[in-house]
């Protein structure tokens, strides 16, 4: 079916309401509009599913909604696990509670149990409930930390992950096969209420969790050392960490909290900020004032699903300044590994877990210590796959995770990124450091003295459109065969294709095998060390460029960053 009689049919549709309706009436005769929202249906993967609120096929509204539950709840019953239960959450975003009930009132039509959270929750309370209810599978309505005029659907399997390639390609051709309008089941949501298909979580699963973040505490006793001087700015960017990073932060005994008020109200439409992204400095112009006033140490910021942490610290002019997920990152190594073989709790056989795009410095940090480094793909659900993987080969001990992109995870109570935790190990940290007589810039510059400068650049190329996918897999497709063999001016010592799981020397095109493969990635490895890493992302329109430096000094490092950042355009064309 063309992209036009996809439009007919939703205009000719009596399921299409009111105001999807007159949307869909606003762009008769534009041939462009119609064509991005009806050439082709929003992709489920991995990653689920994320896309404009709107009209169509290519957008996020009820039907969209509709059709991907009513695929995962047949995926859920072919394997025949449907009183397992699915439990549900959501964030503050436009329509994410009427996603919700919306997605119950399919399952629940479809007779698979589901567990509903009352109001919005941070992600990581879902994977920390799908595992304590023992749920075959969850939902989140949520797009993280993209625009206001986004949403998505993040569908997470048993283990509180989210759904691996193997149920995440069986929904997906349940979806494919299920009319959006006539192949949907819905039940009333009251009445399935009444028939205790749908159950209510509240509060009860909320102080479970928070008995779970405070269990993963390195040295609490820190906190209550040093918790007179410190002090620490927090804002959840007006979404779901408003109350449970704040409550985490007090029971550890933080008493100088300073909560940014008007960004500590839940809203879809982020009036303060331009985009409620930890990664974006802007976003945390009103905490940054807050803590001019308060005199704090360090502003916490955390997306609207409270799944990504970034931070601000004091540099040495005074100013408050960001740090990046790869430092923050870093410094949580540090901190970890030291605290606890003070109070001796370091296992002799740690092991953290990265990204392949994320800082090789934490890969230093952690050897020079005796800790392992294991990397995997970009995504946590991959990062979750290995922390189990170690957890049942029981050869290390796991004790922490992060991947560059502002997401970390300490303990095994969630398997997705956890911005709560993250928090509370943030302000344990600084007090250690306030501890030292140091604050967290010396800090961070103390480690790169220790194990090596190293600088991080990350360069997005969107490519949006109906052509845009089509455009990223011409890229990928192309630099797979004709890989640079100099980017600056610098040779391409070695390519990793991720894809097929092989590392090949330009010199002489000797290849040998790697443990890794089944992702699009292509990682150069150039000649003074650098790595130059190219990724297609999963939920956005774009095409990732990654940066990783290092050499003999901070402003080494950066100029190498900045070279390579430079000449990204003429390799991503």
């Amino acid at each position: 079916m063309s992209y036009m009689d996809e439009y007919q049919k939703w205009m000719g549709s009596p399921y299409v309401d009111h105001a999807l309706r007159e949307e869909l009436e606003r762009i008769k005769g534009n041939d462009e509009e119609i064509k991005n929202r009806f050439y082709m249906p929003l992709q489920f993967g991995t990653a689920g599913l994320r896309g404009v609120l709107g009209a169509g096929i290519n957008r996020m509204n009820i039907h969209t909604v509709r059709q991907a539950t009513q695929g995962l709840a047949a995926m859920i019953n072919e394997n025949g696990a449907g009183q397992r239960g699915v439990a549900i959450a959501y964030d503050c975003r436009r329509m994410s509670d009427v996603f919700a009930r919306d997605a119950a009132r399919v399952l629940a039509a479809n007779g698979v149990k589901v567990y509903l959270f009352d109001a919005m929750r941070p992600t990581p309370v879902l994977s920390f409930a799908i595992l304590k209810l023992g749920c075959v599978s969850g939902i989140n309505i949520t797009a993280s930390h993209n625009p206001p005029e986004y949403n998505g659907y993040k569908a997470y399997w048993e283990d509180g992950a989210q759904l691996p390639p193997g149920p995440a390609d069986a929904a997906a051709r349940h979806i494919r096969a299920i009319d959006i309008f006539t192949g949907v089941k819905l039940i009333d949501f009251n009445d399935a209420r009444d028939q205790g298909i749908i159950s209510m979580l509240g509060y009860e699963i909320d102080e479970e969790f928070l008995d779970a973040v405070a269990s993963v505490s390195v040295s609490p006793e820190i906190v209550r050392a040093n918790a007179d001087k410190l002090r620490i700015v927090y804002t959840p960017f007006h979404g779901t960490g408003y109350k449970l990073v704040p409550e985490a932060l007090k029971r550890l005994g933080v008493k100088h909290l300073y909560c940014e008020p008007s960004q500590s109200v839940p809203s879809g439409e982020f009036p303060t900020v331009s985009s409620p992204n930890p990664e974006n400095p802007e976003g945390f112009r009103l905490a940054v004032e807050l803590a001019k006033q308060k005199n704090a140490d360090l502003i916490i910021g955390t997306d609207p699903d409270a799944d990504r942490t970034g931070v601000m610290i004091r540099g040495h002019d005074g100013e408050y300044v960001t740090i990046t997920g790869n430092q923050l990152g870093v410094m949580l190594i540090h901190y970890i590994i030291e605290a606890r073989r003070q109070n001796d709790t370091l296992p002799v056989n740690a092991a953290v877990v990265k990204s392949i795009v994320t800082t090789e410095l934490a890969r230093a940090v952690a050897e020079a210590n005796g800790v392992a480094c294991f990397d995997t793909f970009t995504g946590f659900k991959f990062i979750a796959n290995m922390i189990n993987d170690l957890q049942h080969d029981g050869k290390f001990k796991y004790i922490f995770s992060f991947e560059e992109s502002y997401g970390y995870l300490v303990g095994d109570y969630c398997r997705d990124k956890d911005a709560v935790s993250a928090s509370l190990l943030a302000a344990e940290m600084t007090a250690w450091y306030l501890g030292r007589g140091m604050t967290l810039a010396d800090g961070m510059v103390e480690i790169y003295e220790k194990y090596g400068w190293h600088t991080e650049k990350t360069i997005n190329m969107v490519m949006a459109g109906a052509d845009g996918l089509d455009r990223m897999n011409r890229l990928m497709d192309g630099l797979r065969g004709d890989p640079p063999d100099k980017i600056a001016g610098v040779p391409v010592a070695y390519v990793r294709d991720y894809l097929t799981g092989e590392r090949t020397r330009i010199k002489d095109q000797t290849s040998e095998k790697m443990e890794l493969f089944g992702s699009n990635v292509l990682y150069l490895e150039l000649a003074d060390g650098t790595a130059f890493i190219i990724r297609p992302s999963g939920t956005e329109p774009k095409v990732k460029v990654y940066i990783l430096a290092k050499a003999g000094s901070q402003a080494e490092t950066a100029a190498l960053a900045e070279k390579y950042a430079a000449a990204a355009g003429e390799i991503i064309k």
